[in-house]
């Protein structure tokens, strides 16, 4: 069951959801993959092994305002926090399904 988990991307038996705490992006990548990620230096609520990377699917709803809002936000110095969905990927990023902003 667990190399079923592992093999399919499903969330760890850890992983749970909520909103980070606010912070500035650190680096935004948008990759040739089918997401991108995300740098943001905060504690993880997921408990996903890579501490402060996120990602995101391209395909997801919102995810091009997400991702415009990281851009901008990382241009300006505005601080962010991103929503932990409680799925994990294989390299330990958490999935993120939204983002928000704050001076």
């Amino acid at each position: 069951m667990l190399l079923f988990a592992l093999a399919t991307g499903a969330p760890s038996l850890q992983a749970r959801a909520g909103w980070t705490d606010y912070a500035r992006v650190g680096e935004l990548i948008a990759t040739g993959r089918h997401y991108f990620e995300v740098h943001l230096p905060v504690d993880n609520p997921s408990g996903c092994r890579e501490q402060y990377r996120y990602y995101r699917n391209y395909d997801a709803p919102g995810a091009s305002q997400s991702f415009d809002l990281l851009l901008r936000s990382l241009e300006s110095g505005v601080r962010v926090r991103v929503y932990v969905t409680g799925v994990c990927n294989l390299s330990g990023y958490a999935e993120i399904s939204a983002v928000g902003a704050s001076r």
